[in-house]
């Protein structure tokens, strides 16, 4: 059986058409980072360390409110204390950092894991907890409440920040 002219054009249509689209080379959309412009954060309920020297979690929520975006690496996570001192909280050691992408509506989290100090004895008295996104310029800041954080002995404190986690269904 022999093609025809026109269904052999009307082929070559679907195929051109077909190999158009918005995607990248691993043909899949492409987004933008989360903005907090964009993305809700919800902090707690906490898990808080009662007293010196107990661990305590803090679970950080996002939830995107816009277009499709993305979360690469891990959140910037402060804690602002007083006289403007800051503590730039590292990753969880052992943690990996993934891509979401998040769509409209959907979630995603992150940890906060600390051991509370006494106050004084080279603890960090934290006021503020302060979450950037990668790639945003925005700041969301929260009362931290969860008392000081410790000391590691070192010249460091006691407190990580894990990897995003897809939250949600």
């Amino acid at each position: 059986m022999r093609a025809t002219p026109t269904a052999v054009s009307a082929l070559a249509a679907l195929l051109l058409l077909t190999a158009c689209s918005d995607t990248g080379d691993d043909g899949k959309r492409e987004s933008t980072a989360c903005s907090l412009d964009e993305v809700s954060v919800e902090v707690g309920p906490a898990s808080a360390a009662p007293a010196a020297g107990d661990t305590g979690e803090v679970p950080v929520g996002l939830t995107n409110r816009g277009a499709t975006c993305t979360l690469e690496g891990f959140p910037e996570v402060r804690l602002a204390g007083p006289g403007g001192s800051a503590l730039d909280l590292p990753p969880t050691e052992g943690a990996t950092a993934q891509k979401l992408t998040l769509a409209e509506g959907d979630s995603a989290s992150f940890g906060i894991t600390y051991v509370r100090g006494p106050r004084g004895d080279g603890a960090f008295d934290a006021e503020t907890l302060r979450v950037v996104l990668p790639g945003d310029p925005g700041t969301s800041s929260f009362r931290w409440s969860y008392g000081p954080v410790a000391s590691d002995g070192e010249g460091g404190h006691q407190a990580s920040v894990s990897a995003y986690q897809q939250a949600g269904d």
